[in-house]
C-alpha cells in the first residue's frame, strides 16, 4: 500500500483552523520531476553539436538518434500510465527515475559500450537513448494521476500546469548549464552529472510523496476537506484492481480528439527539444555560448505561459462550462503559436526570429495544459491510463519530428521545415473541437 506508517483520517476529526499546504509541495515536486526529465533529454540536443563534430555524424543520423529516445518514450506511455493507476505514482516514478538516470549515465559511455563494436557507435547511442525514453515514459502520466488525486475539479488546469512549468524551468536551465559543463569537462560529463542528480531526486520523491492526501502525515483535516467532494471518494483508486476500460475509451470521440490533437502538438514542440540549439548555431550563426543563452528563451516562454494557460483554462471552464472553456484555451494557444512559427521562420533578423519562435513554444504549452486537464475531466479514476495513451500519440508525433524536420531542412530548407511545424500546430487546435471535456466517462455525468 502506498504511504507507509499512516492510516486514513477519521471522518470525525476536529478540523484545523487553517489548511495545511502539502498539496502545493506535491505539485512542486511534480514540477521538479518533469524538469528533471527535460534536463536529461535536452542535454543531448546541446551535446549533439559536439557529438557530431567528434564522431562525424550527419544531420540525418543525428535525427535518428534524437528520435530513438522518443520511440521508447512513446511506446511505454500506456504501460507507465497503467502502472501509475495500478500501483501508485510514488513507487512507479521512484523506479522510473532510477532507471532513466542509469541510462543517462550510459549515454556518456555509448561510444565505448560493447554494443558499439557490434552494431556501430550510432546504433549504440540509439539503443541507450531508447532505454532512457522507456524510463522517462512513466513520468507524465503518473504525474497527471498525482494531480488528479491532489487537486480539486476547479483547479485541474492550474494543477497540470505545474508539470508543464517543469518543462519550461528544466529546459531553460539546461542549455546554458550543459553548454558550460561541456566546454569545461567535455560532453560526456554532462550525462554523468544528470544521472547523479536523478538518483538524489528519486530518494527525495520516495521519502515525501504519497499517492493520496489521506496517506500523508503532513495533511490536516482542513486540507482534506478542501479536496474532498471534488475527487473520487476512495483512499487508493488504483487498489480496486480494475483495468482501464480500453474499449470504452477507444470508442469515444473525445479520446480520439485528444489523441489526434496531441500527436499534432508533439510534432512542433519537439523541434525545440532536439533541433533548436543546432538551428541557432548552424542556421542563425550563433556561437555555442550564445546558443546556450538564447536557447533558454523557448523554455522561459513555456515557464511563463503554461501557468497562465492552466489558470485561463480553469477560469474559462467556470464561466463557459468545461467543454467550451477547455476549447477556448486550446484554440487561443495553438492558433497563436502556429502564426508565430510561420512568422519566425521568415524573419531576416535572428533576434526577432528567436523571440517569435520562443513565443510559439510558450503558446503551444499554454494550450497543452488543457489537454492534460481534459484527461482528468474525462476519467479521474483512470487518468493515468488515458494520459499515457494521449502522451503516446504526442510522442509519436515527437518521434517523427526530428526525422522529418531533418529531411525537409536538407531538401527544402529550414523555412519549410518550420512551416510543417506550424501546420501541425494548427492541426492540434482544430482537433480539440472533437473533445467534450464536460462529459465524464467515469459516471457519464455532464458539465458542459
Amino acid at each position: 500500500m502506498s504511504g507507509s506508517g499512516a492510516g486514513m483520517r477519521e471522518s470525525g476529526a476536529r478540523p484545523a483552523v487553517r489548511a495545511t499546504r502539502v498539496r502545493w509541495n506535491i505539485l512542486t515536486l511534480v514540477m521538479l520531476a518533469t524538469g528533471l526529465t527535460y534536463f536529461d533529454r535536452v542535454n543531448l540536443s546541446i551535446a549533439g553539436h559536439y557529438i557530431q563534430s567528434e564522431l562525424h555524424f550527419g544531420t540525418v543520423t543525428m535525427g535518428w538518434i534524437f528520435s530513438a529516445f522518443l520511440l521508447g518514450y512513446a511506446l511505454m506511455q500506456v504501460p507507465g500510465g497503467w502502472a501509475g493507476d495500478r500501483f501508485g505514482p510514488r513507487k512507479v516514478l521512484t523506479l522510473a527515475i532510477l532507471w532513466w538516470s542509469a541510462f543517462t549515465v550510459l549515454t556518456g559511455l555509448a561510444p565505448q559500450l560493447p554494443i558499439a563494436a557490434w552494431l556501430g557507435v550510432a546504433a549504440s547511442f540509439m539503443i541507450v537513448r531508447f532505454l532512457v525514453g522507456v524510463g522517462e515514459a512513466a513520468c507524465s502520466p503518473t504525474n497527471n494521476k498525482l494531480v488528479a488525486n491532489w487537486t480539486g475539479a476547479d483547479a485541474r488546469g492550474l494543477g497540470t500546469s505545474f508539470s508543464i512549468l517543469g518543462i519550461g524551468l528544466g529546459g531553460a536551465a539546461t542549455p546554458p548549464l550543459i553548454a558550460w559543463v561541456m566546454q569545461r569537462w567535455g560532453w560526456r560529463s554532462s550525462f554523468y552529472i544528470s544521472g547523479a542528480i536523478g538518483v538524489v531526486f528519486a530518494a527525495l520523491w520516495f521519502a515525501y510523496v504519497r499517492d493520496t492526501p489521506e496517506y500523508h502525515l503532513g495533511v490536516n483535516a482542513e486540507e482534506l476537506r478542501l479536496l474532498e467532494g471534488s475527487r473520487k471518494q476512495t483512499a487508493e483508486p488504483f487498489e480496486t484492481g480494475r483495468n482501464a476500460p480500453w474499449k470504452k475509451l477507444l470508442s469515444n470521440r473525445s479520446v480520439w480528439g485528444l489523441l489526434i490533437g496531441y500527436f499534432c502538438q508533439g510534432y512542433p514542440i519537439y523541434f525545440y527539444y532536439t533541433w533548436f540549439f543546432i538551428y541557432l548555431v548552424r542556421v542563425r550563426g550563433l556561437s555555442v555560448t550564445q546558443g546556450g543563452i538564447w536557447g533558454m528563451l523557448p523554455y522561459l516562454s513555456i515557464a511563463l505561459l503554461a501557468p497562465f494557460g492552466g489558470a485561463f483554462s480553469d477560469f474559462a471552464s467556470k464561466r463557459m462550462g468545461k467543454t467550451n472553456g477547455r476549447r477556448a484555451a486550446v484554440w487561443l494557444g495553438m492558433f497563436v503559436s502556429a502564426a508565430l512559427l510561420w512568422l519566425g521562420s521568415r524573419s531576416s533578423s535572428s533576434v526577432a526570429a528567436i523571440l517569435l519562435l520562443a513565443g510559439a513554444s510558450g503558446c503551444n504549452m499554454f494550450a497543452a495544459t488543457s489537454y492534460w486537464a481534459a484527461c482528468i475531466d474525462l476519467t479521474q479514476e483512470f487518468a493515468g491510463s488515458l494520459s499515457g495513451l494521449m502522451n503516446t500519440a504526442g510522442n509519436l508525433g515527437g518521434w517523427l519530428s526530428p526525422i522529418l524536420t531533418a529531411f525537409v531542412a536538407v531538401h527544402f530548407g529550414w523555412e519549410r521545415a518550420l512551416d510543417v511545424a506550424a501546420l501541425a500546430t494548427a492541426g492540434a487546435g482544430l482537433s480539440f473541437a472533437l473533445v467534450t471535456a464536460g462529459k465524464s466517462l467515469d459516471h457519464e455525468s455532464t458539465d458542459e
